[in-house]
This record gives C-alpha cells, sequence and structure tokens, in this order.
C-alpha cells in the first residue's frame, strides 16, 4: 500500500512540472493549466483503482431462518461471527479452486479423478447443516483447501508461460503430483466428516434386521 501510494506522488508530481515549465511558459491561460491536473488526478486514480486485487466478498445477510438455526444449537455471538467468516472464506476458496481445475486439462483430470470440487463442495454443505462440527473440518478449512487454491494458481501461471523449457515441464509434472495428493486429502477429509453418519446408520441398519427377525419369527 505505502508503495502504490509513492508511486501516485511521483506520478502527481511529474504532471505539475510539466504543468509549470511547458504550460505556464507557453502562455497558456492558468485554467488550462488546472484542467490538466483535474485530468491527471482522475486519470492516476482510475489506474490505481484498476490495480486493486478483487474485492473480497462480504457476509451475506444473517437471515432469521439461519439464526434460528444457530440458537437452536446453542451457539454464542461469538461462535457465530466465527463460523459464518470461516465459511465465507471457504465459499471463496471452493469458487477459485473450480474455476483452477477447469482451467486445464490436467487439473480437469485431478478433479475427475478425486473428485476435488465435490468433495468441498458436499463437506461444505454438511458443514451449514452443523456449525458446531466446524472443527472436525480444520484441516479441510485451513489447510488442505487453501493450499489447494494456492497450488492450481501457481500451476496455471506457469503453465502459461509463453515459452517452456525441460525445467518447466518438470515442475509442472511435480506440481501436478502434489496437486493429485492433496485432492486425495480433500475426498479424505469429506470421508472422515461423514464416518459418523455411517456409523449411525450402521446401526439403525442391525437393529432393523433384529426387528425383521423378530418379526418374521426367525
Amino acid at each position: 500500500m505505502k508503495k502504490k501510494k509513492t508511486s501516485r506522488k511521483v506520478i502527481l508530481l511529474v504532471g505539475l512540472t510539466l504543468i509549470l515549465f511547458l504550460v505556464i511558459p507557453l502562455g497558456r491561460p492558468v485554467i488550462f493549466g488546472l484542467f490538466l491536473l483535474i485530468g491527471l488526478l482522475l486519470f492516476t486514480s482510475i489506474v490505481f483503482r484498476n490495480k486493486k486485487g478483487p474485492v473480497e466478498e462480504s457476509l451475506p445477510i444473517l437471515t432469521k431462518e439461519k439464526e434460528s438455526h444457530y440458537a437452536q444449537l446453542g451457539m454464542s455471538n461469538s461462535e457465530i461471527e466465527l463460523f459464518r467468516n470461516t465459511m465465507n472464506h471457504a465459499k471463496q476458496h471452493i469458487v477459485k479452486l473450480q474455476e483452477n481445475m477447469n482451467g486445464t486439462a490436467k487439473l480437469k483430470a485431478i478433479d475427475l479423478r478425486q473428485n476435488t470440487v465435490k468433495a468441498s463442495k458436499a463437506l461444505f454443505k454438511e458443514l451449514t447443516k452443523d456449525p458446531t462440527k466446524l472443527h472436525s473440518a480444520s484441516h479441510f478449512l485451513y489447510t488442505h483447501l487453501p493450499n489447494m487454491v494456492d497450488l492450481t494458481n501457481k500451476y496455471i501461471e506457469i503453465n502459461n508461460h509463453e515459452l517452456k523449457n525441460k525445467q518447466t515441464y518438470e515442475k509442472l509434472e511435480e506440481s501436478a503430483q502434489i496437486i493429485d495428493q492433496v485432492a486425495a486429502l480433500i475426498a479424505q477429509d469429506y470421508q472422515k466428516f461423514v464416518e459418523d453418519d455411517l456409523e449411525e446408520l450402521d446401526v439403525e441398519l442391525t437393529v432393523a434386521k433384529q426387528s425383521l427377525k423378530r418379526d418374521n419369527g426367525l
């Protein structure tokens, strides 16, 4: 930010110098110089505004339905805020991940093999059902998902190089292997998260089988 402000000051100083040494000696009216200065200010404002990175998506409005859901789970205001902020970051990461995984044939193949985006979305959906299990998805939310976005960002950046040599292709292949491994971890994150549901289903199936045996006199 400091560097950006410094660059803007330099541009303005150069502009003022041109106005002083070119406009006034040529007999131009002072108002002409003022118009030039205003134009320069507008130009620098547009340029530096366009250089800003993507604006982080703000939190959606908390609906009464969601607020009631959190209250029924016994969540405090600080827990609700933490959950909503965490999920907002996760949503942005998943959107970017989906974009990246569709960016090249290699990444698309990894996504099809590991179901990376699908597993990420599914885990996100499960978390929205039970926010109290946020800690159970900590590896996914704070390590695997952001790492995956960073890795695929860098992969696409290198893959888009106009000229590639042997070292470039080797690095791309190495990156693809690491991405594939992290993608597998994300799939594991989802499986671990729903393990409790599978165990509960096993119990219910066992009870149902026993009930059927009694009813059938077996």
